[in-house]
């Protein structure tokens, strides 16, 4: 509720990062300057701009993707410093960078970063604890009260007005309380006489056709109207309103629908695949030519998975097992320990090489060119066979509304010891709480996970 309240806060506490920011860079500086060390220091006047505005952006930027600002009032102490420690040892490291791509000679001062890393952890520390009285003051006294006009039935209009009064921290104030019979009358009456910042429809889904008229008059007044959805109350999908055309849509999304943040994740696999690509190349030929001169068969296993929404694609892995394999499938079923996944503890296909790049997850490294085509992503729920799909239950198909990937939550928590339905429940909590702090999270784990020999076996 009141969204764009808490993104007019959000954007003044990203204002207040670049300021804070900015301040305990010209202290470092001055600090530095004034130290009177041997080796100089010093930025030319273009470099210093630069700077001065690559920190302002950088450090707003992280702050909104470490999610510092949305739980200033809500989070942990502990949290939200943790989080700020986390931004300025990002910001840091990328100031650093960037300094290098602008002006490789003479190198960064390390007394200026030790300083400008202890002045802006401090001021931003000290302005994180002093947040939350901030944001209440500014939502309590600073904020102009919201006026409000529900309408619908006098009971679903009590409740409602308790749950904007409990759930907003927000100033509120009640202009009128309408039923739906004498809305059209009285409505355009309050529009003229009152201050009405918003008008909210709590009614049945039956009754919104009768009711158009009203919305056209709210319409034409340029009234901002809301319809509480709540003709589905068990429904769980995030809702949202698009319109393609003329034609408005009620969208219901049970998967993640932020379209900046999934453009970066894409981006990020694009850079991550192609760099990874390069730096294994050396790794990826020696596997090739040893599974060509150890066993008979392709180098590479090709197998049509379910990506996307159900999308067939081919995946790709080294080989490792022996060329016939798939026509033993049927002949070693019994054997398998999972009910839907097939899944054989010392499958006696895998050949002797194969043994060792199961182990260390090398047989998926030429997923990285599905990543690279887009089949894929480096983080999300594994492919499934369309086999393993037409058994799933319904709630168990959810798991295919985000891209697959090469890592996910099941890969790093154990993978061959998890039951399938703990498995399942993994992807959709991923799917259900992504975001691009818990991707990187899980590459990270991911690492370590490898090098120490916890692949499939």
């Amino acid at each position: 509720m009141f969204a764009h309240q808490r993104q007019r806060i959000r954007l003044l506490l990203a204002f207040a990062d670049a300021l804070l920011t900015l301040l305990a860079f010209e202290a470092a500086y001055v600090t530095r300057r004034r130290l009177g060390l041997e080796l100089p220091f010093f930025f030319l006047t273009g470099t210093h701009l630069l700077m001065l505005g690559f920190c302002a952006a950088v450090w707003g930027w992280l702050g909104s993707a470490l999610r510092i600002y949305e739980s200033l009032d809500s989070g942990s102490t502990r949290q939200v410093l943790r989080r700020t420690f986390q931004q300025v040892i990002a910001g840091t490291l990328l100031l650093v960078v960037f300094h290098y791509l602008v002006r490789p000679d003479p190198p960064m001062s390390r007394g200026f970063l030790s300083f400008f890393f202890a002045y802006d952890l401090f001021l931003l520390g000290l302005f994180r604890w002093c947040s939350p009285g901030l944001i209440g003051a500014y939502q309590r006294g600073f904020g102009k009260a919201y006026h409000l006009v529900i309408v619908g039935s006098p009971q679903k209009s009590s409740i409602l007005a308790g749950m904007l009064s409990e759930g907003s921290p927000f100033k509120t104030e009640i202009t009128a309380h309408l039923t739906e019979d004498d809305c059209a009358l009285r409505l355009p009456l309050l529009l003229r006489e009152k201050v009405v910042d918003e008008v909210i429809f709590n009614v049945d889904s039956s009754r919104l056709a009768a009711l158009e008229e009203v919305f056209l008059r709210c319409d034409e007044e340029g009234i901002r109207t809301r319809v509480a959805v709540d003709f589905f109350p068990h429904v769980n999908s995030d809702i949202s309103f698009d319109r393609v055309g003329s034609v408005p849509l009620l969208t219901f999304s049970a998967a993640p629908l932020d379209d900046l943040r999934l453009l970066v994740k894409r981006f990020l696999d694009i850079v991550l695949s192609t760099a990874a690509l390069i730096v294994l190349s050396p790794l990826l030929i020696a596997v090739a030519i040893a599974i060509k001169l150890t066993s008979r068969g392709p180098v590479i296993y090709r197998q049509y998975r379910c990506g996307l929404n159900g999308r067939r694609f081919v995946m790709y892995k080294f080989r490792s097992m022996v060329e016939n394999a798939d026509s033993l499938k049927r002949e070693l079923e019994h054997l398998s320990h999972r009910d839907i996944a097939f899944k054989i503890k010392d499958d006696p296909r895998v050949t002797h090489i194969g043994r060792w790049i199961r182990k260390f997850s090398i047989d998926e490294l030429p997923q990285l060119f599905n990543v690279l085509r887009g089949d894929m992503s480096l983080v999300g729920p594994r492919p499934p066979v369309q086999e393993e799909v037409n058994r799933y239950e319904i709630w168990q198909r959810r798991r295919l509304r985000m891209r697959p990937g090469l890592t996910c939550l099941w890969a790093v928590s154990g993978r061959d010891q998890i039951d399938f339905i703990s498995w399942m429940k993994m992807d959709i909590s991923y799917i259900e709480n992504w975001s691009l702090r818990l991707d990187w999270s899980i590459l990270l784990r991911t690492i370590p996970h490898v090098l120490a020999g916890k692949g499939a076996h």
